[in-house]
């Protein structure tokens, strides 16, 4: 498939995130970031919804089953949905530290903290996120990577956290 993405596809324009993926100079950052943006302006409800976190996981694999058809390449640079998945895993983490309101800068500056470690396990891919992605060319493993990303970071940022 010559012409990837094809944003006229569903598949394609889920896997970019509507097109974020598209950027240039860093997709999987842009991706991340909006998901950052995404939680910030979320309710309480929706980011303590484990429900929901199963469905975006859940999605992600299948969308990237589906964008990835045909494709040599299976990890494409502008297939995002990885990222906002494990960035999302990793807020959904982070978020069960204390009780604080969601809307108090020190939830802003955890979040923010979240992200920044999500990015250096995602873009550095220590073992096994290297292992992960180097050898399992599907829609599971291209999520399953920035999923481990995930939770590195966000058990990360706790740990910063609770030593702080």
């Amino acid at each position: 498939m010559d012409n990837f993405p094809n944003l006229k596809k569903p598949s394609h324009l889920i896997a970019t995130l509507f097109g974020v993926g598209k950027l240039p100079f860093g997709p999987g950052t842009w991706g991340s970031f909006a998901t950052l943006g995404i939680w910030l302006i979320s309710s309480s409800s929706i980011q303590n919804s484990f429900s929901l976190l199963f469905i975006i996981l859940t999605a992600s694999i299948v969308i990237c089953h589906f964008a990835t058809k045909g494709l040599v390449e299976k990890d494409q640079k502008s297939i995002v949905v990885d990222e906002f998945a494990g960035m999302w895993l990793a807020l959904f983490i982070s978020s069960k530290i204390s009780t604080f309101n969601i809307e108090s800068v020190e939830a802003i500056n955890l979040a923010i903290i979240t992200f920044i470690l999500f990015r250096f396990f995602d873009i550095l891919k220590p073992f096994p996120i290297s292992y992960i992605d180097k050898n399992l060319k599907n829609g599971f493993g291209i999520v399953l990577d920035d999923l481990i990303a995930g939770i590195a970071a966000g058990f990360l940022t706790i740990a910063l956290y609770s030593f702080l």
